[in-house]
Parts: structure tokens; C-alpha cells; sequence
């Protein structure tokens, strides 16, 4: 048959000689039949194992009819919210609406309900009573145990047990799914499926579960934030294929047990996934609407690899495709990009060539795969680690390969590359084809801040390593001669960053003479070791009790510090300076950040006191400006009036 979209009505099913789908496949995103989209490629999965699957994107969750459009399926539904979690995808950081849904036809917005896999399941246990419901995708992922809930403030219970569903396949889950798949096919009950690695189910009794590790008591992490705090700990220690334990979440009258994460794919396994009859584009339905705004970033583009031993604090990337890096072949990227030339509005550029982070092609170090990563360290951080392997040798082969197609005019990297893992490799073959090759005039890197404290909360290298990085990646582009600049990703308001390190950001930023057009707000989305901090106030990783600014004003703040040049920002920075005690950088000198509104100089930092007065001041929102300001003896007005009568 000649490959197509997979049904999404009656006619669609007819069309393939179907009475029923073995699954229906429920998603809050618009059906986008392309390996970037999860839904697309476990639906692509499922049917390369010879099950029927159809597709209900989107439907109207307030109304039972629209689950009902392709009937019930023999073996079960499947439930996603979309490639994001339904309520970073709603709103922003400060809670404001999105205006924009760029995983709808026409962007519009309200095509999906808040806490969508909740709401879908649901929907769905209302109309088919004994139906197994799987749920999958990053918003159960994240949230398959208990888990703080920033838009709700407060700590929810596992996923599972809100949304009525038998099963979460957490992760990837190409391997999960064919397993409950099978399982299921072979008249297995959903209630008996509790032996599939990267899945949580639900049990009223431990006495057949083996070898776990019981975690406290929701009740217990209610009452008890320092308690949650070592709980995330273990379930964040235990996100590992190979070393990862069995964990048993106790509920009032049930258990919620998490096995360990499935094992990564084999070089071919991921060649296989992503060689499968995708579509490539949205369905054709969304045509008239303007199509689906995602597919415009990521149709030119190649995914290489998934995971990430880079391990950021905010980043949930551990907890989803975990730490071990696995990589496509060359040939299988090769084979896609010369179709990717083939398209009739390919223009010669692939976007991209990378994962969650670009130039990570091999897993951190040689036991990885067999014994899986440390429990006790990371790969890259405080210091790369003596067994890492820093080597770019094949991504710049790949590149090479890619660059040299015909019809290929250009090959970008936009994913993002780590510049601490450039500088561990000790060649510098890489830094010079990145610049040489694939840089538009701009580089994008994530340093996220430089004060060292904050960094060390973040996860993220010291201050002075980004700063041999900035050193080099300018050496090699006058080497070149070529004009290209780097645009640091920063963040503002994360765990550990007080008034005092946000305003060594903004002097960091004015030394270098940039001004973000965007500033990242820290957002403490579900299951992150930031989130937890932000939470409970504590680093899981240490129990070291972490300052967290979560006062909407001191944010404000601190965001602004980092855009100090913009006027409409003058009155929170002229504050936060105030509040920090650097009363010196308000003046007309060119270290000053600001000039003083009424003309009056600030020459000297404020005293030790009323620094820390206005601190707290900041930190309770009980407002003011901190502390008097300091009145020097003269004007500058005063003087120029002298100078002009002298």
C-alpha cells in the first residue's frame, strides 16, 4: 500500500478495508506525521508491528461524541498531551496566556484542555468503561509520581491515578509500547501488564512486586517539604536503564510503582524508528487553517541523536530520554536529508543537525552501556569527568557528508552545542569547521548565567569556562576572518540567585556591551531537580538549604537587570540596585548601569545594613525602595553651573 496518513474518521478506516483499530490514539497536538512528534512515531511503531492505529487529534473534550469518531479499539487507547506539557504550552512563566499554540492548525490557542492527558483519559474511562487507556508523552512522563505542580502551587499525586488510566509508558517508549502492545494482543489484562520496563502501574498490594524501594508516603510529602526533597532524589537517582531500581509510591489504599526505564536503542533500533514511511508533513486537513506553525522549524531539520549526560538542574531531559546518548548512523541521516533535497521548497539549507544537545554522538564514557551512568557524579559537571570521552571525530564526519550532498547549500546547527564538552576535546578540529561551516553570523550557546554560585545550583560549568570558550570562539573566527558573534541564552530568578548575583549578570552584560531581546525567566516545570529546589527550598543533592526567589516583584527585578538599557525597566532597576547595596553602579560613569533619574550622582556602594534591610525588603515584597538614597554634597547640576560661571 502506498504509505499515507494513518485514519482519523470512519471514511479513513474504510479506505484501508478496517472495522476497528486495534488502538486509537488520542493527542492534544494537531496530527503531524513526522519523526519529531511523538505521537507520530509510536502510532508509526505500532503499525510497523502490524497493529491498526488511528488518530484523534485534538478532540473536543467537553464533548463525549468526539471520542467516539473511530469506535473502540480491540486493544485500547493511547493518550498524549503533545510534544509539551499542556500547561507550559498554555501559559507563560508569570501564568499569562499564551496567545499562540504552535502545535494547532492556524496557531490558534484553546484546542486542547489544561492538564490534557488528565482531562482525555477521563473523557475517555466516561464513554468505554473497561477500555485499557496507556498514557505516554512528556506531560505524564514528567509527572508519573508525585510531583510539584507550579500552576496549581502545590504538590500533586502520581498522573496515574488522577487520570483513571491503567498504564504510563514513561520516556521514548518504542520499546514500552510494543511490549504492552504484544502483551495485550496475547489477552493479557491490562491490571496483570506490571512487567515491562519504562512503565508505572497502579496495585492495592506489594506482596508480588520484587526488589523496590519504597518511597514515603504522599501524605508524608504533603506534610514534610524536606522529606519530598530526598524523595525526588531517589526517583532522580534512579532514572538510569541499567543501575535504576524499582520504586513504590504508597497512596491512601493503593501503590503507584515505577519500573526502571527501558533500555536505550541500538544504533539500528534508532535507524529502524527513524526510517519508518513517515508523512513528513501535517495532515492535509489543516491546509485551509494554514497549516500546523511547528512543522516550519523542524521539517528541514535531522535528529542525530537523544539524550543527555549534560544534566542541567532545570532541564527534565534526565528523567525522559535519561543520560545515555543514542545516535543514528551516518547512512540513515545521509538517506534523509537527500530526501529532505527532494522536497519542492527545499531552498538548500537543513536547519539543523543535532538533538538536546548537537555535538553529543556517543555515550559519556565506554562503560555507559553496560554498566549505565554514575549515580554519584555527572559527566561534565563541576569538571569533566577523566573517563569522559570528548571526541568529535564523527559528528564532523557527518557533517562533512551532509554538507557535501548536492542540492545542500549550507548545514546549520541550532540545537545547540556544549561548550564545555568543545573545550574537553583537545583538538580544536570541531571549533574550527562549527565557525568555518555551520554558523549563520550568530552562535547560540546557554551559558544561563556567570555567577558561580548560581551555576553551581544550575548544574552548568564555572563562569571562567564559558569565558575560554568566548576566547576562543572569537580567535578562530578572526583566523578565519570571518565577523561572527555568539548570543548567550540567559536566565533570570533561578534557585540560588539572590538581587547581588543578578546585578553581577547585568555588569557581566554591560562589559560585554549585549542587551538579550529575550530574557528566560526560570520556570519550574514538573520533575526537574530547579523545581524541586524551587519547591521545597532545599538541593535535593545536598540538602543544603538554596534561597529561592519566588516574590513576583524581586523577579521582576532581576529580569530587568538583565535589560537594564531598556527605559521601560529604569524604575525596577534603579530598586534592585538600591535593594543590592550597589548604589555605585547609578552615575554617568561607564561602569554605571543607569543615570540617576533626578540628576543626583550615587558614588559609593550603601552600607552593609541597609543592604541587607533592603534585601530582605526584596526578597518579602514588602516593598519600598530599600534605603535612603546617599546624597552627595554636590550636584552634578551644581557643578556645571560653576564651571559655566567660572
Amino acid at each position: 500500500m502506498k504509505p499515507d496518513y494513518l485514519p482519523i474518521s470512519r471514511a479513513d478506516m474504510s479506505v484501508r478495508g478496517w472495522n476497528q483499530c486495534d488502538f486509537v490514539y488520542v493527542c492534544g497536538d494537531a496530527y503531524v506525521d513526522h519523526p519529531s512528534f511523538g505521537h507520530a512515531i509510536i502510532s508509526r511503531v505500532l503499525e510497523a508491528h502490524g497493529y491498526k492505529v488511528g488518530m484523534i487529534p485534538q478532540p473536543d473534550w467537553k464533548d463525549k461524541k468526539s471520542i467516539e469518531v473511530l469506535g473502540k479499539p480491540r486493544l485500547g487507547f493511547l493518550v498524549s498531551a503533545g510534544n509539551m506539557d499542556s500547561m507550559v504550552n498554555h501559559y507563560s512563566v508569570s501564568k499569562k496566556r499564551r496567545g499562540e499554540d504552535s502545535y494547532t492548525p492556524g496557531g490558534v490557542m484553546g484546542k486542547r484542555p489544561d492538564y490534557a492527558a488528565v482531562a482525555y483519559s477521563n473523557l475517555i474511562r466516561s464513554v468505554y468503561k473497561d477500555s485499557p487507556i496507556i498514557l505516554g508523552g512528556i506531560e505524564a512522563s514528567l509527572r508519573r509520581l508525585a510531583h510539584y505542580d507550579y500552576w496549581s502551587d502545590r504538590l500533586k499525586r502520581s498522573i496515574l491515578l488522577d487520570s483513571q488510566a491503567d498504564l504510563i509508558s514513561y520516556g521514548m517508549g518504542e520499546r514500552s509500547i510494543v511490549e504492552i502492545a504484544d502483551a495485550l494482543d496475547s489477552g493479557i489484562d491490562v491490571k496483570d501488564i506490571t512487567f515491562v520496563q519504562g512503565t508505572v502501574y497502579k496495585t492495592k498490594s506489594l506482596e508480588s512486586v520484587y526488589d523496590y524501594e519504597l518511597l514515603p508516603d504522599y501524605r508524608e510529602l504533603l506534610k514534610d517539604k524536606k522529606e519530598y526533597a530526598r524523595s525526588f532524589f531517589v526517583q532522580y537517582s534512579n532514572t538510569d536503564p541499567f543501575t535504576g531500581r524499582r520504586l513504590a509510591e504508597p497512596y491512601e489504599g493503593v501503590y503507584v510503582v515505577q519500573n526502571p526505564p527501558a533500555r536505550p536503542l541500538t544504533t539500528a533500533e534508532m535507524d529502524d524508528v527513524y526510517g519508518l514511511p513517515y508523512m513528513r508533513n501535517y495532515h492535509p486537513s489543516y491546509e485551509e487553517a494554514g497549516g500546523v506553525p511547528a512543522i516550519r522549524e523542524i521539517k528541514f531539520s535531522l535528529i542525530s541523536n537523544r539524550g543527555c549526560f549534560g544534566a542541567c538542574s532545570f532541564c527534565a531531559l534526565t528523567f525522559h530520554q535519561g543520560r545515555i546518548i543514542q545516535a543514528r548512523s551516518h547512512e540513515s541521516l545521509v538517506n534523509e536529508a537527500r530526501a529532505l533535497t527532494e522536497e519542492p521548497d527545499f531552498k538548500g539549507y537543513i536547519h539543523d543537525v543535532g538533538g538536546p544537545t548537537a555535538d553529543f554522538r556517543y555515550p559519556a564514557c565506554e562503560k555507559q552501556m553496560t554498566k549505565g551512568a554514575c549515580k554519584n557524579r555527572q559527566c561534565l559537571f563541576p569538571e569533566p569527568c577523566r573517563n569522559l570521552r570528548a571526541d568529535h571525530k564523527d559528528y564532523i564526519e557527518l557533517l562533512r557528508k551532509l554538507r557535501s550532498l548536492p542540492k545542500v547549500k549550507k548545514v546549520f546547527i541550532r540545537s545547540g552545542i556544549r561548550f564545555d564538552y568543545v573545550l574537553a576535546d583537545s583538538k580544536r578540529t570541531f571549533l574550527r569547521e562549527l565557525c568555518e561551516y555551520h554558523v549563520s553570523g550568530q552562535l547560540k550557546v546557554a551559558p544561563e548565567h556567570v555567577a558561580d554560585p548560581v551555576l553551581a545550583r544550575m548544574g552548568k560549568p564555572r563562569n571562567s569556562v564559558y569565558r575560554q570558550f568566548v576566547k576562543e570562539y572569537a580567535e578562530m573566527n578572526k583566523s578565519l576572518g570571518k565577523k561572527q558573534y555568539l548570543v548567550p541564552y540567559l536566565m533570570s530568578s533561578h534557585p540560588g540567585s539572590t538581587i547581588k548575583e543578578a546585578i553581577e549578570l547585568a555588569e557581566h552584560l554591560r562589559d560585554l556591551g549585549y542587551m538579550p531581546e529575550q530574557v528566560q525567566d526560570f520556570y519550574p516545570t514538573p520533575s526537574t531537580i530547579s523545581t524541586c529546589m524551587y519547591y521545597t527550598g532545599y538541593d535535593c543533592r545536598t540538602m543544603e538549604k538554596v534561597y529561592v526567589p519566588t516574590n513576583p516583584h524581586e523577579k521582576a527585578m532581576q529580569r530587568a537587570l538583565i535589560q537594564y538599557r531598556n527605559p521601560k525597566n529604569y524604575d525596577l532597576v534603579m530598586e534592585a540596585l538600591k535593594a543590592g547595596g550597589r548604589t555605585d553602579l547609578i552615575g554617568y560613569d561607564k561602569k554605571c548601569l543607569i543615570r540617576p533619574k533626578d540628576g543626583n550622582p550615587y558614588g559609593r556602594r550603601a552600607g552593609k545594613a541597609a543592604a541587607a534591610r533592603a534585601q530582605k525588603g526584596a526578597r518579602t515584597g514588602e516593598g519600598g525602595e530599600g534605603q535612603r538614597a546617599l546624597k552627595p554634597k554636590k550636584t552634578i547640576r551644581n557643578v556645571h553651573k560653576k564651571k559655566r560661571q567660572g
